[in-house]
Parts: C-alpha cells; sequence; structure tokens
C-alpha cells in the first residue's frame, strides 16, 4: 500500500511532477527528555526535509542516519530521494510533498485540535488525551500500543482501558510494566491498535495495517512521522490519525495545533 501511494505521487496523480519539486533544506532534531516528575527518560531524533512552504518528516532510531542522507536531500528532487536507498529519506519526502499538494486544513478533511501552552509534561498529556479520543471502544477492551509514549498509556488507563506495549527497543513502562519487542505477535489478543507513524520509517507499519484490515480493527495512528502520509490509508485499514507536523509539541512551551482525521470526521 505504501508502495502503491508512491507509484501514484511518481505518476503525478496527486499533484505536480514530483521530479519539479526539490527539497531545499534537509535538517534532523535530536532529543532527550525526563518529563518532570518522570521517573524514565529516552531520546528521538527526525528528519526532516522543507519543500517550499512544507516540512515533511521522518524519525530514526537515534544515530542510525548517517551524515551523509542531509547532503544527499538537499538540492534534490522529490522523485529521485523516492527511490533513495534508505527507507526514512523515501518517508520524509513522500511526507513534504503530500503535505504540499494538500496540507491539513478542513477542506482536506483535517479538523485541527489546539494544544495549550505548557510544560512538556502537560502538552504531552494534551496530546495523549486527543488521540485516545480518536479510539472508540468500551472499558476493559484491550489496545496494542506501538511506540510507547507513557502519556498515551496513562491517557488509556484513565478511560478504564487496559494495553499491550510495545516497542523494538523493549524495555519497560513508566510502571514497571515489560515493553514487548514482536507487536504483531501480541496484536491477535487486542481489540484495537494505537501506533506511531515511526512504523513508517521502521518498515512494520504494513503488516499491522493489514492485521487491523484482515480482523475489522480499530487502527488510530499518532503521526508526527508521516502525517501527511498516514490520512491517506483513511478506510484502507487506518481508521483515524492524530496528524502533528513538524514543529513538534516538544519542541516549544507555547501553544500548538495538532490535526485529526477519521473517526466520524473526514479524510483524503
Amino acid at each position: 500500500m505504501f508502495d502503491d501511494l508512491v507509484a501514484r505521487v511518481r505518476a503525478g496523480a496527486l499533484g505536480p511532477d514530483p521530479g519539479t519539486q526539490h527539497i531545499a533544506v534537509a535538517f534532523t532534531t535530536r532529543q532527550a527528555v525526563r518529563h518532570a516528575g518522570r521517573g524514565t527518560s529516552y531520546r528521538n531524533e527526525v528528519l526532516s526535509l522543507r519543500l517550499a512552504e512544507a516540512v515533511g518528516s521522518c524519525a530514526v532510531e537515534p544515530g542510525e542516519l548517517p551524515d551523509s542522507a542531509l547532503d544527499d536531500c538537499v538540492g534534490a528532487d522529490v522523485a529521485r530521494l523516492l527511490e533513495h536507498p534508505l527507507l526514512p529519506v523515501r518517508v520524509a519526502a513522500l511526507d513534504a510533498y503530500l503535505m504540499h499538494v494538500g496540507p491539513h486544513t478542513p477542506e482536506n478533511g483535517a479538523r485541527p485540535i489546539a494544544l495549550p501552552a505548557g510544560s512538556s509534561l502537560e502538552k504531552s498529556r494534551a496530546r495523549a488525551r486527543s488521540v485516545v479520543e480518536l479510539l472508540d471502544l468500551p472499558a476493559g477492551a484491550t489496545v496494542l500500543v506501538v511506540g510507547v509514549v507513557n502519556s498515551l498509556l496513562e491517557a488509556l488507563r484513565s478511560r478504564g482501558l487496559g494495553y499491550v506495549p510495545c516497542d523494538l527497543k523493549g524495555g519497560g513502562t513508566e510502571w514497571g510494566e515489560p515493553v514487548l519487542g514482536d507487536a504483531l505477535a501480541a496484536a491477535g489478543r487486542c481489540d484495537a491498535l494505537l501506533v506511531s507513524g515511526m512504523t513508517l520509517g521502521n518498515g512494520t507499519f504494513e503488516p499491522l495495517r493489514e492485521h487491523a484490515l484482515r480482523h475489522g480493527k480499530q487502527l488510530v495512528m499518532f503521526a508526527q512521522t508521516g502525517s501527511a502520509v498516514l490520512p491517506h490509508f483513511l478506510g484502507h485499514g487506518v481508521s483515524a490519525v492524530c496528524a502533528e507536523p513538524y514543529p513538534f509539541f516538544w519542541l516549544d512551551g507555547g501553544p500548538g495545533i495538532i490535526h485529526r482525521y477519521g473517526a466520524g470526521g473526514g479524510g483524503r
């Protein structure tokens, strides 16, 4: 499905010839965070590409993106980058292109949600509530969470929902629960899926989408990676998307905006 979307872009089916669209700026954002009152810390790294007014992004494992990737992207046309050997580069380029031709606006099916100013933890919790509201589940249901964010787990707990936390890095949650490394193996015992857009960049998204489609389960995406890409999968396994384009909530203490798709709203 991802490859089909890339093929449509390359064919000019969604906008101008990507061979005529050039990336002006390529940059990475690296973050380490430990919210006040929390006992665990984590790191993020994100590749972002600027196309005209749009910024497309893809998270990567910290330290894994070679410096040469930025040089490959600057000045390159999108068509060329959609063939880049690194999947995160292809995802970021696709995201930038789709953000450029179809920004997050009500006309394109997006519903803006204001995030209030506040501390990193306050903003994380506000985003988490907006994401979890996209799940239509009774108390007692179990959610597969792929890409562990403790504020999301906290929001699920507040709604009386169980969860199975999964992340390729493994480890544990803020509450000492084990984090599983194989999300697909755990999906069968869950009623719905809550999945990070980062799965686009590490190649694990498609099996999860197929599982949700095959079993008729809700699949809600929370997307800093591929925020303009994932709304194109609504109705094709994805039931809702919380899209958060650059700059992300953790970069600034001021107010911000995220965009929700699906779950009774519109879509691409």
